[in-house]
């Protein structure tokens, strides 16, 4: 009698106008309050009515919610005998299934791709100038793609994200168009960059694996983190799949699980080391093109700098001979070779078409203000600023008369841009560097061009490069200056332990510098000379002892986890089981 009365009243009051505002706020605050206090126990009156008759107890609860399983269980058996609706439902699990591949994919080819980048960092300025040869505008090119690579990677993770949490929720995933269009661009234009990058500059590759004797530890560390977090998902879908499924996802879990486990057996980092045991002398610095994070690279300001603030060991940097046979500072060597660090209006491409005084009356300073190749130019003072933007083109004379004043070798590579003649280019360069009166010492000659005059006419000290080793061990030489990417960390520390001095160019990243640190290396070219004179040891070192007692830690603890989330997933499946079957037998008439 009460419910039907309460429902006549509810039918009547849906067709009635709606309340006052008056009576819509009383309601509004009073309902609140009044559940608060029923809530309360009265020790006052006896009730006229009993709380069983307004709500359940919770035993109805626990068996409504039972049948309402039932209920749905019932309905997705009927659905699925259908031949059209299982079709159906079988083409929706295989495309929910194959994005959701799709999307793995493309998260773990962003995050990749991104590391990659951050490596390559180390030679941005190379990018750059590479790009400037054929755009012919000062942009910071790297950077562009960088942030495209950083963006495309978030959207990757983010949908891996949603796509585990539809895996939580036992949803299908079901993608938007757009962004399917987007995940299949992303994957193909990070497939499009990794091409281009093996095809031109494949040393990078070398960088990488570098990198990795650097991080790997740490990786490996992630790596057992993030599988005892999927393990949840993994043993949820075990105990729903059928039996040949069980075997395909256990197969595959132990083994992911096992290479994980045991990759540090593979791992090898020169930075592993006990610093206390073993000696290691910080590697000598050398100015590439001076200090070019706070002047502008191959003047008289970077070079002063890079002596003073830098404490640098050697000074590299490019030789060239213009028209009247002096010898000039210039990097760039091909087209219109003056035009990146010049305000050069003419088209040269030659320095013997432009005598020594019509090179020096170009301004060299001025586009480091206005580009600021390497976001550094606010850490010049106003005076510095002004010092930069008046920079000239040097010549070799000037260079030689600092270095004897500081007592600073230098090391040098003599350029002849295409379509000169350069066949005197090294006499001409000796001549001059004779004349200084500076010590044979002082000098690394690296040209291999005409080196038999060179060792005949001076006592200058012979540097080699790669393609030379074999007249180095002829010559007894002892000193060797590379491409980082050209030696492993093996062959470095084999060199240094023959009394081999290797040279290693151009390291500009702490990472890079602390691992070469750790490999021996005996001085390395740079242009952030001003941070790697203010370190006094390398980024991370550790005890190979301390590294295992990590390792076996972390791993046991993973193992330990992972095997209390599996005891957990079996005992709830099979309890699942049990009550399944017992809500089957359940009457739902009675309960109704």
């Amino acid at each position: 009698m009460l419910k039907s009365g309460f429902k006549r009243v509810y039918l009547r009051s849906a067709h009635m106008d709606p309340p006052p505002l008056s009576l819509s706020l009383f309601l509004f605050f009073s309902l609140p309050l009044s559940l608060l206090f029923s809530s309360l126990p009265f020790h006052g009156a006896p009730t006229l009515i009993h709380q069983d008759q307004f709500s359940f107890s919770p035993r109805r609860k626990t068996a409504y919610k039972k049948m309402r399983e039932a209920k749905q269980r019932l309905r997705g058996e009927k659905r699925r005998r259908d031949p059209k609706t299982s079709a159906y439902l079988r083409a929706g699990f295989k495309r929910s299934t194959c994005w959701c591949v799709m999307v793995t994919v493309g998260a773990l080819i962003s995050a990749c791709w991104l590391y990659i980048w951050l490596v390559i960092y180390n030679d941005r300025d190379d990018f750059n100038t590479l790009l400037f040869s054929f755009l012919h505008k000062h942009k910071d090119y790297f950077m562009v793609v960088m942030i495209i690579s950083a963006l495309i990677a978030s959207y990757c993770v983010l949908l891996l994200l949603f796509a585990l949490v539809q895996v939580v929720l036992q949803e299908k995933l079901d993608l938007h168009w757009i962004h399917r269009v987007l995940i299949c661009f992303g994957v193909v234009l990070i497939v499009t960059m990794i091409s281009l990058v093996t095809l031109k500059q494949r040393d990078e590759w070398h960088a990488v694996s570098l990198s990795l004797q650097y991080t790997a530890p740490f990786l490996q560390f992630g790596a057992v983190g993030a599988l005892t977090l999927l393990s949840w998902l993994v043993f949820r879908a075990f105990n729903q799949v059928q039996k040949r499924s069980k075997v395909l996802i256990a197969v595959l879990f132990l083994f992911l699980s096992a290479f994980i486990y045991l990759c540090p057996l593979l791992i090898y980092s020169p930075c592993l080391i006990d610093i206390k045991e073993i000696n290691l002398t910080k590697p000598d610095l050398w100015g590439h093109r001076g200090a070019p994070m706070l002047a502008p690279e191959n003047t008289m300001m970077s070079f002063e700098r890079s002596a003073t603030e830098c404490k640098v060991k050697v000074f590299e940097t490019d030789v060239q001979l213009s028209k009247d046979r002096i010898p000039f500072l210039m990097h760039d060597n091909k087209g219109e070779f003056l035009k990146r660090t010049t305000n050069v209006s003419t088209k040269i491409s030659c320095g013997n078409q432009m005598d020594i005084s019509e090179l020096q009356s170009l301004n060299a300073g001025k586009w480091f203000i206005e580009n600021n190749p390497f976001q550094t130019v606010h850490l010049l003072n106003k005076s510095q600023t002004e010092t930069a933007e008046t920079q000239t083109i040097p010549s070799l004379r000037q260079l030689l008369n600092l270095a004897k004043r500081h007592n600073i070798a230098i090391i040098f590579d003599l350029y002849c841009p295409e379509n000169c003649n350069g066949s005197n280019d090294t006499e001409d360069t000796v001549k001059e560097i004779l004349n200084s009166n500076i010590n044979h010492k002082l000098i690394y000659w690296l040209p291999p061009q005409n080196r038999e005059y060179v060792k005949k006419t001076s006592n200058f000290t012979q540097v080699y490069n790669i393609t030379e080793t074999s007249e180095m061990e002829k010559q007894n030489a002892t000193h060797l200056n590379v491409k980082y990417s050209h030696l492993n960390t093996h062959e470095i520390r084999s060199l240094r332990n023959k009394g081999i001095k290797v040279n290693l160019f151009v390291v500009n990243e702490r990472w890079m510098f602390s691992l070469l640190w750790c490999a021996g290396a005996s001085s390395v070219t740079t242009n952030n000379c001003q941070v790697f004179s203010k370190m006094e040891q390398p980024d991370w070192t550790m005890a190979p002892s301390v590294y295992r007692t990590l390792w076996i830690s972390i791993d046991t603890a993973s193992i330990l986890i992972i095997f209390a989330v599996f005891v957990y997933h079996r005992k709830n499946n099979s309890s699942r089981q049990r009550g399944g079957r017992i809500s089957q037998e359940l009457e739902i008439a009675p309960l109704v």
